[in-house]
């Protein structure tokens, strides 16, 4: 028989499971991934900055532990500590063009082989405003320097001016001794277009120009018509493109109506594709009746029909020289100025040729 008291005593509830949060586990330090490769921490951090003077054996052994481990470097503690981020800023307008696209290409490769990544801030319209914006927004991200690729003419400025105490370099402007510029020598690259033709005994030489708000094609029309003057030709109205090869076809479409033409220089590559198809089109052959010259130089020229003659440009040194000046000025905390023009150079195929009346 149970007695009262033990009658009313309730039975004592199974212990349940305290749910506690899981402990987060330790991020990975560098001492980590030191003590698994065998190696200093120094050793460890040149290599997670991408140092180039470490022993490739090592590198991949340090590479090795940091996968094993899942170490992922700290970059936001090490720009606190050194005062740099490793990152460069990029301004430009536009990704729609040849140049554009190969002068990034060469930028990005260039600051990585120096331990830099980039920032790419495009630009909807080229006006002042957009451009202090774009400076303001790149702080913000926290770059180290910035490049500007200004190709194209400021809508509400005559003159371009860009905040004050920052490191930069202009990539294809006419800022000129206001600040660090590099180009394309393109006046040099348009006379040696123009002089080849007169050369191969052409009386004068038609022009397919790019747009109009561009510095490029300013100056390589300039230097166009610069050149026939001086060789005392006669100057033929040039004709309006925008880099497009529908541009140049509409151009050539135009000049196949010339019989006086048996020359032309292109302002780029793609429009030199276009005025090849109008010239083909209208049975004016290439280049036994016309001589077809572009500029840039573009991977696919030497699969045109015929091979397209062409002024090269060489992108990656125009990356290279504007990467180095720019970190020259962050480590020696001096504003830089004045222009560095690139060489260009003719790369000759089977475009050009004496006109007919010269063979």
């Amino acid at each position: 028989m149970v007695d009262g008291a033990d009658a009313d005593r309730s039975p004592t509830p199974a212990t349940e499971p305290t749910s506690r949060p899981a402990r987060r586990q330790r991020r990975v330090s560098m001492a980590d991934v030191a003590r698994l490769a065998g190696v200093s921490s120094q050793t460890v951090s040149r290599v997670s900055n991408g140092h180039p003077g470490v022993v490739e054996d090592t590198r991949q052994q340090v590479l090795a532990a940091m996968k094993q481990l899942g170490y992922r470097p700290n970059s936001a503690a090490r720009a606190l500590k050194s005062g740099e981020f490793r990152t460069i800023g990029v301004i430009l307008f536009t990704l729609s063009t040849t140049g554009n696209v190969r002068t990034l290409e060469a930028i990005a490769n260039s600051a990585a082989e120096q331990g830099y990544a980039i920032t790419l801030l495009p630009v909807a319209a080229p006006t002042q405003d957009q451009v202090r914006g774009a400076f303001t927004r790149l702080g913000e991200l926290a770059v180290d320097a910035i490049i500007v690729i200004m190709e194209v003419h400021l809508l509400d400025a005559a003159t371009f001016t860009l905040p004050p105490n920052v490191s930069v370099v202009v990539m294809d402007s006419d800022a000129g001794d206001r600040y660090s510029v590099v180009d394309t020598d393109q006046a040099g690259g348009a006379r040696d277009a123009v002089r080849h033709l007169l050369d191969l005994g052409h009386e004068t030489v038609w022009h397919v120009t790019g747009p109009q708000d561009s510095f490029s094609a300013q100056r390589r029309t300039d230097a166009w018509r610069a050149a026939l003057e001086e060789a005392g030709r006669p100057v033929p109205p040039p004709l309006p493109g925008d880099w497009t090869a529908e541009s140049g076809y509409r151009a050539g479409l135009r000049l196949a109506r010339e019989p006086e033409c048996t020359a032309v220089f292109a302002a780029n590559d793609q429009m030199a594709l276009g005025v090849l198809r109008a010239l083909h089109e209208h049975g004016r052959a290439v280049p036994d009746e016309v001589s077809v010259i572009g500029f840039d130089d573009i991977p696919d020229s030497n699969s045109f029909i015929p091979p397209l003659t062409t002024i090269h440009q060489d992108f990656a040194e125009v990356g290279r020289r504007c990467v180095e000046g720019v970190l020259r000025q962050l480590r020696t905390d001096t504003m830089e100025r004045g222009t560095t023009l690139v060489p260009t150079w003719m790369v000759r195929r089977e475009s050009t040729a004496p006109p007919p009346s010269g063979r």
